[in-house]
């Protein structure tokens, strides 16, 4: 078996259950992306509302302010030498906010409810490696992978090994529900007077358009060391009344800052201004199954000549970050060194005089100019980008023209019809591990293959990575993969998203990381 180095919770302790008194209450008013659509893990499918629920439940393993995946109601676990079977040793400390234990039978109930297609959740596929969910979920019958052996072990079964289950329970989906609550009030459970949680707070109230109120779980086991008695989410969809209400002092952080802003709050603000990489891909999909972009001459070419330094600090104001990989730095279960573009390093006038050439070996030059069209959907950030990219494009001679549809038309051609020659795109990744970006690029994938990438090698690596449990022998297959898809670049990368937040210098504990999580139960305020 291979064992978890955490044989005891890292944050193991005797139950808090003490009443504060107003003067001594602390009180972190949190600005949110905005009003959850819902509170129902199980139907969740925006930031905004992982935010709210990162704060009210805890699944199997949680996020620590680095985002490192770090014991939850789970306190150990051991994987099978096959890599198929986990199993799970709960803590005995574990409780909803009503006091009942947490037991291994609630998360059997919680993940058959979240695959039940009856329930409709969104995000459902996410967690299709457990043995049977997918034809679960998708009405054909079968019995889930999950199993309660005691009520303190829970064994789950994958379908194939995955490395990165234990990134994916950290999603929301992976958080349980309480059993009897949802059997008694079914969708009203989540109403505030409802609601049983086992995070380090629980649900008291909930506002449209204005707030929604969290209290300190004094069931929470490590609640001796959940420091904010109250969390006051207030969405703000306009991200500047955020940074106005957050420089007269009535917010501790705003989610996201509005990128023409961002200049002037730096200038004012310092380093309360806080931008960080994210893990998202901003790039354009070069249709290589369509004349004459399956040279990878002319492909080369259209890459190599992008400042993408100017596209990161000039159109987006500074809130990306110039992309010469396909994966985002800093992810998870992935090499030290990332493999990059070839010309990461070259200066720009360089990389124009080989771009030229290689134009020329493909038969194009200013007697028979290359045509270039470029598809994006309606924004303007999408219109700057494009206009830029067309003008760095000038000096090869490539005459550029646009196709600009709404997203839902863009998307669909995008995934069914692939009319475009080079189309506009953005990933972000659903948890920290370099598959859930380079499986975009499989031949099998079409609905995300936007570059139309046929590469059977490709694929092989992929195939390989797949049945390697070894994590450092996997990621090493998975860097060739990368290098092999930066070779043929069927996608040109162009920036890393950026998370963007302000955050006040009263609050504590706040550490940027790639996932942009920040639970509220590892802050604190000093006055």
């Amino acid at each position: 078996m291979i064992r978890s180095p955490f044989r005891t919770s890292l944050f193991a302790t005797t139950v808090l259950a003490a009443s504060v008194s107003a003067a001594s209450a602390v009180t972190y008013v949190r600005g949110n992306d905005g009003d959850p659509e819902t509170l129902d893990q199980h139907k969740t499918s925006t930031v905004a509302e992982a935010n709210i629920l990162r704060d009210l439940y805890e699944g199997l393993v949680v996020y620590d302010p680095a985002a490192q995946v770090i014991p939850g109601v789970a306190e150990s676990w051991e994987i099978s030498e096959d890599g198929t079977v986990y199993t799970f040793a709960l803590r005995d400390d574990a409780k909803w906010s009503n006091g009942d234990p947490v037991t291994a039978n609630d998360f059997v109930f919680s993940l058959n409810r979240i695959m039940d297609p009856a329930t409709g959740a969104k995000y459902a596929n996410i967690l299709y490696p457990i043995k049977g969910a997918e034809a679960i979920n998708k009405g054909e019958g079968g019995e889930l992978g999950v199993k309660a052996v005691d009520d303190h072990t829970l064994e789950i079964t994958l379908e194939q090994p995955t490395p990165y289950f234990l990134e994916l329970l950290t999603h929301q989906t992976g958080l349980p529900v309480h059993p009897a609550t949802v059997e008694e009030f079914g969708v009203d459970f989540v109403q505030p007077e409802n609601m049983v949680s086992n995070g380090a707070f629980a649900l008291e109230s909930v506002t449209p358009n204005d707030k929604i109120v969290l209290q300190k779980n004094a069931e929470f086991h490590d609640a001796d060391n959940v420091a904010i008695d109250t969390v006051e989410f207030t969405p703000f969809e306009d991200r500047a009344n955020c940074a106005r209400r957050f420089e007269a002092g009535e917010v501790h952080s705003c989610s996201d800052i509005a990128a023409e802003q961002i200049a002037d709050l730096q200038s004012r603000l310092g380093d309360q201004v806080r931008i960080a990489p994210y893990l998202g891909v901003y790039y354009y999909g070069i249709n290589s199954a369509r004349e004459p972009f399956d040279n990878v001459n002319v492909r080369q070419a259209l890459s190599m000549v992008i400042d993408r330094e100017f596209l990161a600090d000039e159109v987006w104001a500074g809130s990306m970050i110039a992309a010469y990989s396909w994966v985002p730095p800093g992810i998870g279960n992935y090499v030290a060194e990332q493999p990059q573009l070839d010309y990461a390093d070259t200066p720009l006038l360089d990389r124009e005089d080989e771009a030229i050439a290689l134009l020329e070996e493909a038969g194009y030059g200013p007697d028979n100019p290359l045509e270039v069209e470029i598809s994006y959907n309606t924004s303007e950030n999408h219109k700057n980008v494009a206009t830029a990219i067309a003008s760095m494009w000038e000096p090869l001679g490539v005459t550029t023209t646009f196709n600009v549809r709404d997203a839902s038309a863009h998307y669909a051609m995008l995934r069914d019809e692939k009319v475009h020659d080079v189309a506009r795109a953005g990933w972000i990744g659903d948890y920290s591990d370099p598959q859930n970006f380079l499986f975009l690029n499989r031949a099998d994938n079409p609905g995300f293959n936007y570059g139309n990438y046929d590469n059977p090698e490709y694929d092989a690596l992929l195939d390989k990575a797949a049945a390697i449990t070894d994590l450092d022998e996997r990621a090493q297959v998975l860097a060739e993969a990368e290098t092999m898809f930066l070779r043929d670049v069927p996608q040109i990368p162009l920036a890393f998203y950026s998370s963007r937040s302000l955050v006040s210098p009263k609050l504590q504990g706040w550490e940027d990381n790639i996932q942009n999580v920040h639970p509220t139960r590892f802050l604190s305020i000093s006055e």
